[in-house]
């Protein structure tokens, strides 16, 4: 990888991990005023900017300031290295995830600046950090990975409800992930491969030529499956068991506080908007959606007619598909706010139930009836 294609790497990394960071404290607010609309109550209207309600705007700031001059205490019978690297495991595994979704097709980079050396400037940029071909597996094993920081927490804090917040979401991870991939499997069917681009392609297509051909269509039985499963791994509502206030007092990161407590905040948000992400990409078709080369064709009639033309008309056209992906995971990720002050807790039992006697069965008929279609047609 030369200079320039490693730049261009960071730059997206950093781009794209600026904004699911900024998109946090939008979303805290958020299910804080969702929670007061449905629950018919006001909700956070207290802190006010320069004299003027801001209906509660700046409550994620003030928790901001509140974590960072918060005394940063470590229990003294911890295990300090492990308590540490807990919340660390946590944030960047979350942060992980969303290198592989891709957001648009790609578009070139020219016209952006004349400084652009002439080896870059027509080659197609994609609109994803790490352009691999076997994505989908690469998620999976992140999403594995994430149990770990919550387990060392639970164990380092040498906390009998912190252990127990642990060992349950020990439980509640293993029980899920297995029907969260297993439920994959119809759509990497379907697609014939692992390759998220090459999913969100096979979805642009129309049947009859009205109706998109977006995966939840013919595999809406995974997509349930598929979407529980993912609401149990990121430990929201109604599968909250591993954090349980009112059973463990918060669970695994009932003795972390400060900054550490925030990254643990940090990462269960961010993982919500990549979970959404995920969702979009492999049932709702991605970046694309019914009439977009009709929307693309008349942009770029538009912008032809302010006088820019070429690469940069280009580039600017491709700005259609990615607002529809983030238009769409905007939709997931109130889905998350309304599930979650909507539905209650259940039960630990019902939670482990669900998991092996309907989530497990369903996701193995889903991919049984896909084989059995897949031959017939």
């Amino acid at each position: 990888m030369n200079i320039w294609a490693a730049l261009i790497v960071a730059i997206k990394a950093t781009v794209i991990m600026v904004a699911v960071v900024s998109v946090v404290p939008v979303l805290v607010w958020f299910e804080r005023r969702g929670a007061g609309w449905i629950q018919n109550r006001r909700g956070p209207n207290r802190i006010m900017l320069f004299g003027v309600k801001s209906a509660g705007l700046l409550y994620p700031v003030a928790d901001a300031i509140k974590f960072a001059f918060k005394e940063d205490i470590i229990p003294a019978d911890s295990n300090k290295f492990y308590y540490l690297l807990a919340p660390m495991i946590m944030i960047v595994t979350a942060l992980l995830a969303y290198a592989v979704i891709p957001l648009a097709p790609s578009a070139p980079l020219a016209g952006l600046s004349v400084q652009l050396p002439p080896m870059i400037k027509d080659i197609p940029v994609p609109f994803m950090v790490a352009p691999v071909d076997v994505g989908v597996l690469f998620i999976l094993a992140i999403a594995g990975l994430g149990v770990y920081g919550i387990v060392m927490a639970g164990w380092a804090s040498n906390s009998n409800y912190a252990m127990l917040g642990g060992l349950r979401s020990t439980a509640q991870m293993i029980s899920y992930e297995i029907s969260m991939g297993l439920s994959v499997v119809g759509v990497l069917m379907l697609s014939g491969s692992v390759d998220l681009n090459r999913i969100v392609v096979d979805q642009t297509q129309l049947i009859f030529g009205i109706v998109p051909r977006w995966n939840v269509i013919p595999q809406i039985l995974g997509f349930v499956v598929f979407i529980t499963a993912v609401y149990a791994e990121t430990n929201r509502l109604p599968f909250d068991l591993p954090e349980g206030e009112s059973e463990i007092v918060a669970g695994y990161h009932v003795e972390y506080g400060s900054m550490k407590f925030m990254l643990f905040y940090f990462a269960e948000y961010i993982a919500l908007v990549t979970s959404s992400m995920l969702i979009v990409t492999l049932y709702f078709g991605g970046w694309s959606f019914p009439g977009m080369k009709t929307v693309m064709n008349w942009l770029a009639g538009v912008v032809a007619t302010i006088g820019i033309s070429g690469n940069l008309q280009s580039f600017i056209v491709s700005l259609v598909p990615l607002t529809a992906f983030f238009a769409k995971t905007a939709f997931f990720m109130v889905l998350f706010v309304w599930v979650r002050w909507t539905l209650p807790r259940f039960r630990y039992d019902q939670l482990m139930r669900l998991g092996w006697k309907v989530m497990l069965p369903l996701a193995l008929i889903n991919i049984v009836v896909t084989a059995i279609f897949l031959l017939v047609v």
